[in-house]
């Protein structure tokens, strides 16, 4: 005799609605029928500074401190998941005129700033970005002569 047991339909959900709150990070369907509604405007504020952040980048190289223009500025940070691996991104622009690149959207947290100009040593650093509008001083020097 063959006895099946039977899976019922909330049996299958209640577990799959569990997992997507935890990842979600919103409280369980159950204790949100006893929580305060959020107020709209709070999550409004938040998102407007973070569409505004930007990050700002000054090359200047040499004895007197020029302005290196057309210099690639290369943007690297890890994006953590918790559940997938985390995602390597990376962003590129370009210096202006005076030496200033600007990077929208950047993210808070440990990023690695490249410049690399022709004519100039290149440079690489990890820096700690706190602030939503950061501003970074970056000084090139000449390459050493080759004999």
């Amino acid at each position: 005799m063959n006895i099946r047991p039977r899976i019922s339909l909330v049996m299958v959900l209640c577990p799959v609605a569990a997992l997507w709150c935890v990842l979600a990070g919103t409280p369980r369907p159950l204790a949100a029928q006893n929580a305060p509604a959020p107020d709209p405007k709070a999550d409004a504020a938040p998102a407007r500074s973070a569409a505004n952040s930007r990050l700002t980048i000054e090359v200047t190289g040499g004895d007197k401190n020029a302005a290196v223009e057309n210099a690639s500025v290369y943007v690297k940070y890890v994006e953590e998941h918790k559940i997938s691996k985390d995602k390597k991104l990376e962003l590129n622009v370009k210096t202006s005129r005076d030496g200033v690149a600007h990077v929208p959207n950047a993210s808070m947290g440990r990023v690695l700033i490249q410049v690399v100009a022709d004519g100039w040593k290149t440079f690489g650093r990890w820096y700690d970005i706190t602030d939503v509008n950061q501003e970074f001083k970056i000084h090139l020097e000449r390459p050493p002569k080759w004999y």
